[in-house]
This record gives structure tokens, C-alpha cells and sequence, in this order.
């Protein structure tokens, strides 16, 4: 009886399956829209130049798409990480990926702290391409809101240059023994 229940224990972890599946359609389907977008904007660039002028408020537009896309490729991208840590921790070893020289080390998840080291850098450029989204919108009538837009890029340079401290430090030992 203990045995049978420690194999279907054992055997539940493959629901994690559907995390991965989930999290590489969502991760496609950004690529897509983001890509499509990419491509809409570009449409229009040519057409704009083609009829004599890009119109009025095109760069602000463009500007704005632009830093969507990014956004979701980065957004895309913590879903692919994401999808493979999930496998490499729950179900098996990605053995392309082990054997493959060119294959990147953040692709490369061993313990569940990888994976949230990684996620929280990307998630970290996320939230930086997003306050820069955001800074477009920010009106400067006000004083005030050029201190808080200086506030808010100081902090946003100080948690990206602690995350790159933090990921560099000379004694860094990777999960499997390696320095980084």
C-alpha cells in the first residue's frame, strides 16, 4: 500500500506538464503579437514615407508599439524560462541542452533558486521597460513630477545595477560546481 502510493506521488509531479504546455503557448502567443505588431508599424512606416510624410503623432506611436513589443518578448521570454525550469526541476533533463556548447547557461535550470534567479532578472527588465512606458505619458507642468521621474530612474539603475552585482559577485559558485 505505501509503495503504490509513493509511485502515484511520485507519478503526480508530471501535472506540472500542463504548466509547461501552458506557459509555451503563452509564450508563442506573444512572440506572435508582438511580432504582428512589429510588423504592422513597419507597414505603416513604409506606406507613411510612400504617400509624402509620416502623419502627425507617428514617432509618439511608434515610440509606445515599440516599447509594447519589448515588453512582450521580455514577458515571452520569462514564460520560456519558466516552461523549461519546470521541466528540468519536475520531469527530466533537457539532454539537447546539457550536450549543446551554444547552449545558454540561463536556459539552464538545476535547482528551483536558479529558476528564481533568472525569472527575477527578466521580471526586473520588465519592470524597467514598463516605467519607461510609462514615463511617456508623464506630464512636465509640475516640478514635482520631474523629481519623481528622477526618484524613479535613480532606483530603477540602483535594483538593475544590485541585480547584476548580486549575479557577478567574484565568488559565485554555480549549482554543479562551476564559477560563474
Amino acid at each position: 500500500m505505501e509503495q503504490a502510493f509513493e509511485r502515484a506521488l511520485w507519478s503526480s509531479r508530471f501535472v506540472v506538464l500542463l504548466a509547461v504546455l501552458a506557459s509555451l503557448i503563452g509564450m508563442l502567443i506573444l512572440f506572435f503579437l508582438a511580432a504582428e505588431s512589429m510588423v504592422v508599424l513597419a507597414w505603416d512606416f513604409i506606406a507613411g514615407l510612400a504617400e509624402g510624410g509620416l502623419p502627425v503623432g507617428f514617432h509618439a506611436r511608434a515610440v509606445g508599439e515599440i516599447i509594447s513589443a519589448v515588453d512582450d518578448f521580455l514577458l515571452a521570454t520569462v514564460l520560456l524560462i519558466f516552461a523549461l525550469g519546470l521541466y528540468e526541476l519536475f520531469i527530466s533533463k533537457i539532454d539537447v541542452a546539457e550536450s549543446d556548447e551554444r547552449a545558454s547557461r540561463i536556459l539552464m535550470i538545476r535547482t528551483l533558486d536558479d529558476l528564481k534567479d533568472r525569472l527575477a532578472k527578466v521580471v526586473l527588465m520588465i519592470l524597467v521597460v514598463a516605467f519607461f512606458k510609462n514615463v511617456l505619458h508623464v506630464r512636465f507642468d509640475d516640478p514635482l513630477n520631474i523629481v519623481y521621474m528622477g526618484a524613479g530612474i535613480l532606483l530603477v539603475s540602483l535594483a538593475t545595477y544590485f541585480t547584476h552585482k548580486a549575479g557577478h559577485s567574484d565568488n559565485h559558485t554555480l549549482s554543479d560546481g562551476r564559477k560563474s
